[in-house]
C-alpha cells in the first residue's frame, strides 16, 4: 500500500512538471516572426476551421492569443537582463518595424544646470524613502506634503535666536523665507526652460557678456565710479574719458545766510526791466528789418513797372482803315508820329 502511494505521488509530480513545461513550451508548424523592440509577434500559421467551429469562438481566440504571447515572452527572456530596484528588467533592442505616428517622437529633454553640474562632478542621485520617523508623533509619516513628518509650520512656539532682534516676528520671518524659496525655485525653472529653448535670459543689472559695446562699457564705468561712498565725487577720471550722458544735473541754490550783494543786484536788474517804458532796442535786428522792407518795396515797384509796359505795347498797335476819333490815320490822334511799314525807315 505504501509502495503504491509512493508511485502515485511520483506520477503526479511528473504530470505536474509536464503541465508546467507544456504551459511554457508552445509548438507551431511555422515559426513566428518577432519584433521584440515593438513587442510584436506575427503568426502566419493556418487556422483550422474545424477547431474554430467545434470550440467556442472566445475560447479558441483566447487559447491562440495565449500561445503567441507565451512565445513572445520566451523571446524576451532570451535578451540580456539586469536588476533595477529589486526587479529584473530586460533591455529591448531597437525596433525593426517602422510604425506610423501622427507626430514626431519627443526629443529628450536637455539637462538642467544642476544636472550638468552633477554630471561634471560625478554626483549620483540617491532615491530617498517616502516615509520617515516622526519623533513628535511617534509614528511613520510622509517626508513631504500634507501631514509630513517634523512639520515646523505647526509649532505654536519658536525660540528667538540670540543674534536676532527680540521684537522681530519669527513666524512672519519663516513665512517670508518660504515664499522666497518658492520664488527662487520658480525662477530657476523658468531659466532652465529658456536655456533649453535657446532664449536669451534677461539678467539683473550689468550682466557680463562675451563682447560688450562701447555704450555698455561706458555705462559700466559710470556705475563703478558712482558706487563709492562719496558717489564718485573724489574719483579720478580716465585720460580720455568723456562726461556721462543723461545723468541729470543737480540744481544749485544760493545759501540762505551770507553775502546778499548778488541777490540785490539781480533784484535791481529785474525792477529796471519792468519799470523801463522803452523796450530794449536791438540795432542789428532793426537794420536788417529796414533793409528787408526796402528790398520788398523795390521788387514790387519793378513788378508794377513791367506790367505797365506790357499793357502800353498792346494798346498802341497800328490800326487799319480810316476813321475819326481816337484811332486816326497813322495814330496822329493819339499824339504819336506816323509809323512806317515794317522793313522801311
Amino acid at each position: 500500500m505504501a509502495s503504491c502511494s509512493v508511485e502515485e505521488l511520483l506520477a503526479k509530480a511528473e504530470q505536474d512538471e509536464a503541465d508546467k513545461l507544456r504551459s511554457v513550451t508552445v509548438l507551431k508548424d511555422l515559426d513566428l516572426v518577432f519584433d521584440v523592440g515593438n513587442l510584436l509577434a506575427c503568426d502566419s500559421n493556418r487556422i483550422e476551421v474545424r477547431d474554430f467551429r467545434e470550440q467556442k469562438k472566445e475560447d479558441f481566440l483566447s487559447s491562440l492569443a495565449r500561445d503567441n504571447t507565451q512565445l513572445l515572452i520566451n523571446e524576451i527572456w532570451k535578451l540580456p537582463t539586469e536588476r533595477v530596484e529589486e526587479a529584473i528588467v530586460a533591455k529591448l533592442p531597437d525596433p525593426a518595424t517602422p510604425l506610423p505616428r501622427e507626430k514626431p517622437p519627443p526629443k529628450p529633454k536637455p539637462p538642467t544646470k544642476w544636472e550638468q553640474f552633477a554630471k561634471l562632478k560625478g554626483i549620483q542621485k540617491k532615491k530617498k524613502t517616502n516615509l520617515v520617523w516622526d519623533d513628535t508623533a511617534k509614528e511613520w509619516r510622509r517626508r513631504w506634503g500634507y501631514k509630513r513628518a517634523n512639520d515646523d509650520t505647526k509649532e505654536w512656539l519658536i525660540e528667538v535666536p540670540e543674534t536676532a532682534d527680540p521684537n522681530e516676528d519669527q513666524f512672519a520671518k519663516r513665512v517670508k523665507a518660504k515664499k522666497e524659496r518658492v520664488a527662487k525655485n520658480e525662477l530657476n525653472r523658468l531659466r532652465n526652460i529658456a536655456r533649453a529653448q535657446k532664449i536669451k535670459v534677461p539678467g539683473v543689472g550689468l550682466t557680463p557678456v562675451v563682447q560688450q559695446s562701447k555704450d555698455e562699457l561706458v555705462r559700466a564705468a559710470n556705475v563703478a565710479r558712482t558706487s563709492t561712498a562719496s558717489v564718485g565725487r573724489f574719483q579720478d577720471r580716465l585720460p580720455k574719458e568723456k562726461p556721462a550722458k543723461n545723468t541729470g544735473k543737480k540744481r544749485k541754490f544760493d545759501p540762505l545766510i551770507g553775502d546778499f550783494s548778488s541777490e540785490k543786484q539781480r533784484q535791481l536788474e529785474l525792477l529796471k526791466i519792468i519799470d523801463s517804458k522803452k523796450p530794449k532796442l536791438d540795432i542789428t535786428k532793426a537794420v536788417n528789418k529796414q533793409m528787408r522792407e526796402e528790398d520788398q518795396e523795390e521788387a514790387a515797384a519793378r513788378h508794377k513797372k513791367g506790367s505797365g509796359k506790357k499793357g502800353g505795347r498792346k494798346g498802341n498797335a497800328p490800326g487799319k482803315g480810316k476813321g475819326k476819333g481816337v484811332r486816326g490815320k497813322g495814330g496822329k490822334a493819339a499824339g504819336g508820329k506816323k509809323r512806317s511799314k515794317p522793313g522801311k525807315r
